[in-house]
């Protein structure tokens, strides 16, 4: 790799580095290219880069960005994760293969610039998707309302009952 790819590899990498919202180091010793395969194309159903990087190149590009806490951890055989829009996708996607999958391991990540260890990334990988907290906020929102609505039509629906009783007593009398 001669120097002009070097540098266009190093301003591939810082430019998803500083658009991502999150950025996870993973270890990936041991997967064969089937592997590999599978793991991108669930990545990129989720909205997630991924990239096996030269060491010394991704130490380069991660300097001065967003996710440079990342820069001095990363070592031996690794690959970096991009996402984007929803920072638990990413997280969700990597910790399940990881399950299914026991040669592949996340080292480390940076959510927004802070570090987080590999027992954080899991624990953000629990947390539910964007969608789903729209979803609950949406349902929560919609609840009062709905919630409003049903007392007055309550209301309305006693006041009847009581006309109605009244209309049977006098008319029984």
């Amino acid at each position: 790799m001669n120097r002009t790819e070097k540098a266009e590899v190093i301003s591939s990498l810082k430019s998803r580095a500083d658009g991502a919202s999150i950025a996870i180091v993973t270890d990936f010793k041991g997967l064969t290219v089937e592997d590999m395969t599978d793991l991108r194309r669930q990545l990129r159903e989720a909205g997630v880069d991924y990239q096996v990087v030269k060491n010394t190149l991704a130490r380069i590009a991660l300097e001065g960005g967003t996710h440079e806490v990342l820069k001095d951890g990363i070592k031996e055989n690794c690959a970096v994760a991009f996402g984007y829009d929803d920072p638990v996708a990413a997280a969700k996607v990597l910790s399940e293969y990881g399950k299914k999958n026991k040669k592949f391991q996340i080292r480390f990540g940076s959510l927004e610039g802070k570090f987080m260890d590999e027992n954080a990334m899991k624990e953000l990988s629990k947390l539910p998707s964007k969608p789903e907290l729209l979803a609950k906020l949406l349902g929560t929102m919609n609840a009062v309302p709905t919630n409003f609505v049903c007392l007055f039509a309550n209301l309305e629906r006693k006041f009847l009952y009581a006309l109605t009783a009244i209309k049977e007593q006098k008319e029984a009398a």
